[in-house]
C-alpha cells in the first residue's frame, strides 16, 4: 500500500498530539515496580506502549512478542529480570538483529538469569526473574541511554540499591534525565552525584496518579509543516514549555527554519514569525541529546535549502533501520545528495541530483513516514510506501494531516 499526499494552500488546525510514548513506557515500568492501583492518564495509545502494556500483563511462562518495539525489548528486559517468574521475550526479524548485549552483560554482573534462545547478543532471551543482590556496574556512556534507563529504573527494587559509573562521553543525557525524573515522581531517590555516577537508593516506589505529557518528538512534523508552509499556524495542546523531554528542544532549533513557537498555559502555538528572513544557510548540530529529531531537521533543511552538517548519529544505525543509510537513499529521490563520515555525522553540501518521483519506502521505521510526508509541501507528487508504520508512536498522524486541509489518497 502507498499514499500520495497533496497540501492545502493555508494551514490553521489544531491538534491533540499523541501522549509521549517515551513518558509512557517509563511510567508503565514504575508504576508496576510500584505495584499500584492507580490508572495512568493519558497513556499513549501507540503501537510501543501497547505491547508494553500487554507483556506487563502476561504470565509467567509465557512468549512474549514485542514485535519492533526496541523501547519495550530493553525495558522488559530488565523488568523481568526482578519480576517473579519465567519468560522469553522475543520480537520481529529486525528486532532479532538489534544487539542487545550491553544490557543483558550489565544485568547478569548484578545477578540477572538470562539466556539467549538463538544467536548470542541478540533476542529472543529466556528470563527468569531474580533477587539482584550486587548494586555497582560501570557502563561507556555512549551506548544507548534506554539501556541506562532501563537499568535504573529497577534500582529501587535493589536489595542494595544501584550505583552506574559511566565512563567516557555520554550520549542521549537528557533521555537520562527524563528517567530520573520520572522515578523521583515516584518517590525514588535517585540522582548523580557527580558528572559521571548515577546513585539510586534502595527505597521501593510510591504508588501515585500519574498524567502523562503530550509528545515533543510528535510535535516536530508539525513544527515542519509551519517551517516548509506559505501560511501555517498550529496549536498542540497538552506540551509544557518547562518540558523534561528531550526533544522540546526542537522548538528552539526551528526558529533559524522559520517557525516560532507562542506558549501558552495549556497549549503552544507553532507560526510563521512576521519576518521570514531568518532563515540560516548552514545548520550545524550534535543530535546526541536529540536522536529521533534527525529525520526532521534532515528533510526540513534540505527542502529550505539550508545547507547542514548534523553529527552525534551513531545511534541512528541501531533503530528501527540504519537511518543514516534510509536517509541517504530516500533524499537522493528528492534530488538531495547526502554525505554519510565517520559512522555519525551526515551533511549536506548543496549537492543536487534529478528527482527519481519515486515513493519513500519507510523500512519499518515511523519516523521515515512522518518526517517525508510534509514534503508535499515543496515537491509534488510525494507517494509513501507502507504508511501504517505511524502507529509504531503516532497512530492518527494521517488523520490529523486530513484535519489540516492534506489530501491523502491510497494507491496501488
Amino acid at each position: 500500500m502507498k499514499i500520495r499526499i497533496t497540501p492545502p494552500e493555508r494551514i490553521n488546525a489544531t491538534i491533540q498530539l499523541p501522549a509521549s510514548k517515551s513518558i509512557s513506557n517509563r511510567a508503565l515500568i514504575i508504576n508496576a515496580l510500584s505495584k499500584g492501583e492507580h490508572q495512568l492518564k493519558n497513556l499513549s495509545d501507540c503501537d510501543d506502549t501497547q505491547v508494553m502494556v500487554r507483556a506487563l500483563q502476561a504470565q509467567s511462562g509465557e512468549t512474549i512478542d514485542i514485535m519492533a518495539a526496541g523501547t519495550a525489548m530493553r525495558f522488559l528486559t530488565a523488568y523481568f529480570s526482578v519480576t517473579p517468574g519465567d519468560r522469553i521475550i522475543t520480537g520481529t526479524e529486525r528486532m532479532q538483529q538489534r544487539p542487545i548485549k550491553v544490557l543483558v552483560d550489565a544485568l547478569r554482573e548484578l545477578g540477572a538469569n538470562i539466556d539467549y534462545v538463538a544467536n548470542e547478543g541478540f533476542p529472543p532471551l529466556r528470563i527468569q526473574g531474580t533477587t539482584l543482590t550486587k548494586s555497582h556496574i560501570t557502563l561507556p556512556g555512549n551506548i544507548s541511554s534506554q539501556y541506562i534507563s532501563a537499568l535504573l529504573m529497577i534500582g529501587p527494587s535493589l536489595e542494595n540499591g544501584l550505583n552506574i559509573t559511566l565512563t567516557g562521553d555520554i550520549i542521549s543525557r537528557p533521555y537520562i534525565d527524563l528517567t530520573l525524573q520520572l522515578m523521583k515522581d515516584f518517590g525514588a531517590k535517585a540522582g548523580w552525584l557527580n558528572e559521571h555516577e548515577i546513585q539510586v537508593e534502595p527505597q521501593p516506589y510510591s504508588p501515585i496518579p500519574y498524567l502523562i505529557e503530550s509528545d515533543w518528538s510528535a510535535a516536530s512534523y508539525w513544527y515542519e509543516i509551519v517551517s516548509l508552509s506559505e501560511d501555517a499556524t498550529v496549536t498542540l495542546p497538552g506540551l509544557f514549555s518547562k518540558s523534561h523531554q528531550g526533544d522540546s528542544k526542537g522548538a528552539d532549533y526551528f526558529f533559524i527554519l522559520d517557525a516560532m513557537t507562542k506558549y501558552n498555559e495549556k497549549d503552544i502555538i507553532v507560526q510563521k514569525p512576521r519576518k521570514s528572513d531568518l532563515v540560516a544557510e548552514h545548520m550545524t548540530h550534535n543530535f546526541t541529546n536529540q536522536p529521533d529529531l534527525v529525520q526532521t531537521f534532515v528533510v526540513t533543511c534540505a527542502l529550505r535549502n539550508v545547507r547542514f552538517r548534523f553529527s552525534g548519529l551513531q545511534s541512528l544505525k541501531i533503530k528501527e533501520t540504519d537511518r543514516i543509510a534510509a536517509l541517504i537513499k530516500e533524499m537522493r529521490k528528492l534530488g538531495y545528495v547526502l554525505h554519510e563520515a565517520e559512522g555519525s555525522i551526515l551533511y549536506w553540501d548543496g549537492e543536487r541530483c534529478e528527482r527519481s518521483h519515486e515513493a519513500i519506502d519507510t523500512y519499518e521505521d515511523h519516523r521515515m513516514a512522518m518526517a517525508f510526508a510534509p514534503a508535499c509541501l515543496v515537491l509534488p507528487d510525494i507517494c509513501i510506501n507502507n504508511p501504517n508504520v505511524v502507529t509504531k508512536s503516532y497512530p492518527r498522524y494521517w488523520e490529523d494531516l486530513k484535519a489540516a486541509g492534506f489530501t491523502i489518497k491510497e494507491e496501488e
